[in-house]
């Protein structure tokens, strides 16, 4: 027997060429020490039979600044190992397991105050960075290979009306003005505009390059600017942050944006409504779901080819599907005038 009870937790005390290899199985109940002691065994056969990186004891912390240093992290996983660190950081690997995962997630949305989907999107990258522990020879298994994210209820999210826009952007302090503009015409998301850099934007093919892409591959897009946001970015600065207070860089709008709602009189509503706005207003104008995607930075988990590595290709629809944005505005600006003048009379 190689399984020892001991202060109500589980050591398992294993010899191989006269060397004893102990460790804690972090657990009373013996089904589940019976378990990781196989997993012990495992890893010390390994070992044994080659030079191995095998080292399940690594904290959490070590493997994010491995991960972080590699060719493989993105800026999405590194926003989300800031969320993971505080609760995992000097956690053992082999201590990470699917209830303590249970554990962050309570943790998350009661004390962080986020919604599902946002902790969904944590342990993706928790697992993520498992994955990469075992393609690097860290851990033999991973425990997080089969979590499973709850499923999310869809809310329905409120739109800013084409009357409303105005209202809202009346309303807004002189700073905030343009970044409203920007996020009704481009769907850029609050990070990518505060993040975006005057270099990567081209007025004379009224094109922008998202400079700093939230999703979680990273992937480059071009998103066409309509007449208005061409007017309002000729007026802004052409390197460095384009949209600034004061000259310093933006990280938060939740007061600005709260006094603007409320003075403008619109239906209560956050800014990221105004992405969501964006998509609504582009399904209104015909545009098909593949195209919406590829100017909203959706990553579609589909294969790429050779093609899609060259965004040029794609340019003449996106901009097709802008243009179609454009037309279907200015008819609800003109239906509304109509309606106005009805009224009057």
């Amino acid at each position: 027997m190689s399984l020892y009870k001991r202060g109500g937790v589980y050591w398992s005390y294993i010899w191989l060429h006269n060397v004893r290899h102990s460790r804690s199985m972090k657990t009373g109940n013996k089904i589940e020490a019976t378990r990781r002691e196989l997993d012990f065994r495992n890893e010390l056969d390994i070992r044994r039979h080659k030079a191995s990186n095998v080292n399940p004891e690594m904290r959490f912390s070590e493997l994010a600044t491995r991960f972080l240093g590699s060719a493989d992290a993105k800026p999405y996983h590194a926003e989300r190992i800031k969320q993971l660190l505080p609760y995992f950081g000097d956690t053992p690997l082999n201590e990470v397991t699917k209830p303590l995962t249970s554990e962050f997630r309570r943790y998350r949305v009661d004390v962080g105050k986020v919604t599902d989907s946002t902790v969904n999107h944590d342990l993706g990258v928790l697992r993520h960075l498992f994955f990469y522990a075992l393609d690097s020879g860290i851990l033999l298994i991973n425990p997080l290979s089969r979590l499973r994210m709850p499923g999310l209820r869809r809310h329905r999210q409120p739109v800013l009306a084409v009357q409303e826009e105005p209202l809202l952007i009346e309303a807004a302090a002189f700073h905030l003005q343009p970044l409203i503009i920007a996020g009704l015409d481009s769907g850029m998301r609050r990070g990518e505009l505060f993040h975006q850099l005057g270099e990567d934007i081209d007025l004379q093919r009224a094109v922008l390059s998202v400079t700093h892409s939230k999703t979680a591959g990273g992937e480059h897009r071009e998103i066409p600017l309509t007449k208005r946001l061409v007017e309002l970015l000729s007026g802004l600065p052409r390197k460095g942050l384009v949209f600034t207070f004061r000259g310093q860089q933006i990280d938060k709008l939740r007061r600005s944006w709260q006094t603007a709602v409320k003075d403008s009189g619109v239906r209560p509503l956050l800014f990221k409504h105004l992405r969501h706005t964006f998509n609504t207003r582009l399904m209104e104008a015909g545009v098909v779901r593949d195209v919406r995607e590829a100017l909203m930075g959706h990553s579609n988990g589909r294969p790429r080819n050779t093609n899609e590595i060259y965004t040029h290709v794609e340019l003449p629809t996106l901009r097709r599907a802008i243009a179609a944005l454009e037309a279907w505005i200015a008819a609800e600006q003109a239906g509304q005038q109509v309606g106005s003048a009805s009224t009057e009379q």
